[in-house]
């Protein structure tokens, strides 16, 4: 199916988006640090299944504006850039599915707007109700500081740590967060003193699922942009506690679905969240755990991705 690309304006930003097929829309969400192309697999297959597949380069990502100010990354300002997505495509509602980063902004986007927002699909972090205690506050006291989201608080010092070489920073990054690492390398968010980078394994092929050519459309892409928009969202965590304070133990009620790979690290520390998630999601339909895959599950289990999404979707 032949995938399209145009630019909208979108809640104050120019935003790349990438399109493919006709019929009910499915708005797609990347995380970090990925692109739009990370939904490649999902969007022929919903355009095959008589979708409208949309994944839109994220506000500070690839053909996207990336605003200066690092307070314009909040969630707030992703959920927006979300519908005034739909407001530029003239879509009343779509069902939304994010992936890492993107899956927060899908879940309180449908917390926020289930009006536009008709179904969700988490994938690899499921939905957390804001909790009593700041994240970060949480770490520190637990001695975790040298968790990863803190090192990348300062801003230029994980920037011009994954910019000095993007190849190596994205080929290490997938890797040792995927299922085909060794476990002896599995990583470990709780980072050395030499940085991010320093945490990560080098592989000694690149895995199946990443073709050299793909591999090279995230170079390219990083190669010109830098990281330091998708670096501004982890710098919100503590700003997005604070503005999500009215809506502090909300459940999200639209129909929704939880995908993820069993070796995913992620599951390491959001295991409680992921059990939980009957109880903060009641229109939860159901969840998919494919044993084999870790963190970019939906590019490293395509196939058994696109039949859960296909699944849900039916289901609806």
């Amino acid at each position: 199916m032949p995938i399209s690309h145009r630019t909208i304006e979108t809640n104050g930003i120019r935003m790349h988006v990438a399109e493919a097929g006709e019929g009910p829309a499915v708005l797609l969400c990347h995380g970090f640090p990925e692109a739009w192309h990370s939904w490649r697999h999902q969007m022929q297959a919903l355009a095959a299944a008589g979708y409208c597949a949309i994944a839109p380069d994220m506000r500070g990502y690839g053909g996207t504006e990336a605003p200066a100010s690092v307070a314009d990354y909040t969630l707030l300002h992703l959920v927006g850039d979300m519908v005034g997505l739909l407001d530029a495509l003239a879509i009343p509602q779509a069902v939304i599915a994010g992936h890492d980063w993107g899956a927060p902004v899908a879940w309180n986007a449908a917390l926020l707007r289930p009006d536009r927002f008709r179904a969700v699909a988490g994938l690899s972090v499921p939905y957390a109700p804001r909790g009593p205690a700041s994240p970060f506050d949480l770490l520190r006291r637990a001695g975790r500081h040298r968790f990863y989201q803190l090192y990348f608080q300062a801003p230029g010092v994980a920037d011009n740590e994954l910019r000095r070489d993007p190849a190596a920073t994205l080929r290490r990054t997938f890797f040792t967060l995927s299922g085909d690492v060794p476990e002896a390398q599995r990583w470990n968010p709780d980072l050395p003193e030499a940085g991010f980078l320093a945490s990560l394994a080098e592989p000694p092929a690149l895995p199946a699922w990443l073709p050299e050519a793909e591999l090279a459309l995230y170079v390219d892409t990083f190669r010109r942009t830098g990281f330091r928009g998708g670096l501004n969202w982890y710098r919100n965590i503590e700003r997005n506690w604070e503005l999500m304070a009215p809506f502090a133990g909300a459940k999200v009620g639209v129909p929704a679905c939880f995908i993820a790979g069993g070796r995913d690290p992620v599951l390491g520390w959001a295991g409680r969240a992921v059990a939980a998630l009957p109880q903060t999601v009641p229109g939860l339909r159901g969840t998919t755990l494919i044993e084999t895959a870790g963190h970019w599950v939906q590019q490293e289990a395509a196939a058994e991705v696109n039949a859960a999404l296909l699944g849900f979707l039916k289901g609806l």
